[in-house]
């Protein structure tokens, strides 16, 4: 048995287009992942644009400013809406895979001084424990081994490359940084090579 299975197609229609979505079920560790494909064919036989987004409630559901991980999503979403590909949707990675509850305990710290890095420390905990190999077995059971990877996050690649997928290339996914995720941004790109070029060296203000 593979390590993971697909469930059945089903239309997804959003905002930004008609998707078609399939769950993923990690035999593993039960953790049901979501894939959502545009039916628009790549251009000139470049390989898929893909996202790879880890579950993030508070930026994803509940629209919170501190990271950028809601407005990634919408990005991505529309960008494939626009040129085809695909996102996955990874649960079990809340807060780079140490968990809903760590998470606000790490953001505790932050509000007393530390960054993101320093607060994952002192709780005692990976600064990003995802792994991507569920991630890397959906691109294959999907038919995807040759991609660009819409993504800031160089390691993200790096661990792709590592379980066997194709990155071709990086794309950017860089949404613009506010007041309330700035330093958090500064972090990403200063502690984890999470590449930005338009990141400013102060906040701008969005209305």
């Amino acid at each position: 048995m593979t390590a993971v299975s697909g469930g059945p197609v089903v239309t997804l229609p959003m905002s930004v287009g008609s998707f078609a979505a399939q769950v993923w079920t990690d035999h593993a560790t039960k953790v049901e992942h979501l894939s959502v494909s545009s039916p628009i064919p790549a251009p000139d036989s470049l390989p898929a644009l893909v996202r790879l987004h880890s579950e993030c409630l508070t930026g994803d559901v509940f629209g919170s400013y501190r990271c950028d991980c809601g407005e990634q999503l919408e990005h991505a979403l529309a960008l494939i809406g626009e040129q085809g590909g695909t996102v996955i949707y990874l649960r079990g990675q809340e807060g780079r895979g140490i968990g809903l509850a760590n998470k606000l305990k790490a953001y505790a710290l932050q509000e007393s001084g530390w960054d993101t890095v320093e607060a994952n420390e002192q709780l005692g905990l990976p600064v990003d424990a995802r792994d991507y190999q569920i991630a890397a077995e959906i691109l294959r059971q999907l038919g995807l081994t040759r991609i660009r990877l819409l993504s800031n996050n160089p390691l993200k690649s790096e661990r792709l490359i590592h379980h066997g997928i194709d990155v071709e290339t990086m794309v950017s996914s860089e949404v613009p940084s506010r007041a309330e995720n700035h330093k958090y941004l500064q972090t990403k790109r200063d502690r984890l090579s999470h590449r930005f070029s338009r990141l400013a060296d102060h906040p701008i203000q969005q209305s």
